[in-house]
């Protein structure tokens, strides 16, 4: 692994988010589009589902990501639809969508005919998350970068219920004048895992419509007015890809000196730290030496750490039996 530092941003988040899985009740995911208008635009560091009455009907479900166009689409729960003529007539329903509600057990198949039917196995729990969180990491103040445009977005657009500013700083006056007043600032200790909490982030409301910033120029802001409908589809869009995602989305390196913490981060034995294993490890680190990646299932560390449920037995069979008295 290479002697420059690992970057400090992904050391900090996923001390971040491993601690937050162990102090709270949230399903943590990272990493996140949090725009309405167009996903990527606004990239959240750490989302914090907080679980809702129906949370654990969804997690009985799957454990995957079930799309929103699916959950939308015309295919309903117990009747038999045409494959062929909801994707012809749906501008948003693609067979890449169709695909991946099958592979997560929301669509069921079947042939009859020569055709091929499709249709839900469950309704979607409306109320399985009661909130989300957004958390910008910014562990040096110094270098705020574009931290006041993404705040003042997160804040206008109202897709969290609350935002926090995590970091790592002597957070000052000026530097908590320099931010929404709504947002609430942590400072967050990655050795020992301490989170002091600065200032309470007031709760947004999320319920009707919002701002998104879209560009900001000198003399000029350009900016997109989002309905409550797209802003409450999106809130579940980052729902649902945080909660099918999770936060340990790296591969631990293939390497002698690697190993990981308890909690499944990566770790190198030969620099002593948390590394980046896409930025840092490899065959163009002095210290690589080939080996076999530690045997760390985070999937298994998931499941016992959090409410999340690892490959549930789902509901296609409890359902299946409908057909027969349409």
């Amino acid at each position: 692994m290479v002697d420059a530092d690992t970057p400090r941003e992904f050391a900090f988040e996923l001390a971040l988010c491993a601690h937050l899985e162990e102090s709270t009740e949230w399903i943590v995911g990272r990493q996140l589009g949090a725009a309405v208008e167009r996903s990527g635009r606004r990239i959240a560091d750490v989302v914090g589902i907080v679980p809702g009455p129906d949370f654990e009907r969804r997690a009985r479900i799957t454990d995957r990501t079930i799309p929103v166009r699916a959950v939308e689409s015309a295919v309903g729960v117990g009747e038999r639809v045409p494959r062929n003529r909801v994707v012809r007539d749906s501008e948003e329903l693609h067979e890449s969508v169709v695909d991946a509600a099958v592979e997560a057990g929301f669509f069921a198949t079947e042939r009859r005919g020569g055709r091929e039917y499709l249709r839900q196995t469950t309704r979607y729990p409306e109320g399985w998350f009661r909130g989300l969180v957004g958390i910008e990491n910014k562990p040096d103040l110094g270098e705020p970068g574009a931290l006041g445009r993404q705040l003042r977005t997160d804040v206008s657009l109202g897709l969290f219920e609350e935002v926090i500013l995590a970091t790592a700083s002597h957070v000052t006056r000026a530097h908590l004048n320099r931010i929404p007043d709504e947002v609430g600032v942590w400072r967050f200790d990655l050795e020992n895992g301490a989170r002091e909490v600065i200032r309470e982030a007031i709760p947004l409301s999320t319920g009707g419509p919002g701002v998104e910033l879209v560009a900001e120029r000198p003399l000029r802001t350009e900016v997109a007015l989002v309905d409550s409908d797209a802003k409450e589809r999106a809130r579940t869009r980052v729902a649902e890809r945080a909660y099918g995602k999770g936060w340990r989305t790296y591969d631990l390196p293939a390497c002698a000196h690697a190993a990981a913490t308890p909690d499944g981060r990566p770790y190198c034995a030969q620099f002593d730290r948390v590394v980046d294993p896409g930025r840092t490890c490899g065959a163009g680190c002095r210290a690589h030496d080939p080996g076999a990646r530690p045997d760390v299932d985070g999937d298994e560390l998931r499941d016992e750490r959090t409410p999340w449920r690892r490959d549930p037995a789902g509901v296609v069979r409890r359902q299946s039996g409908l057909d027969r008295f349409r």
